[in-house]
């Protein structure tokens, strides 16, 4: 949809709620398209590295386990 900037900035808050619904609004002057309105994506608060250096991981992280740690596994 788009939206002449009078239009939007008479009714923004409408064009926000129709945005966040997931419309494209496209914002124009003059009939010619300057910008689009587009929805903040939500963080979810990790912080990516909190513990770098926190620990040290060892070399046979990634190596299989001894045959009888699974034995407690099975029935």
């Amino acid at each position: 949809m788009q939206v002449n900037m009078h239009e939007a900035q008479a009714h923004l808050a409408h064009y926000v709620e129709k945005t966040l619904a997931g419309e494209e609004v496209v914002l124009a002057q003059g009939g010619k398209a300057l910008v689009a309105l587009v929805p903040i994506e939500k963080h979810n608060n990790v912080i990516l590295g909190i513990l770098e250096g926190a620990f040290d991981v060892p070399e046979n992280f990634d190596d299989s386990l001894p045959e009888d740690f699974y034995k407690d596994f099975t029935a």
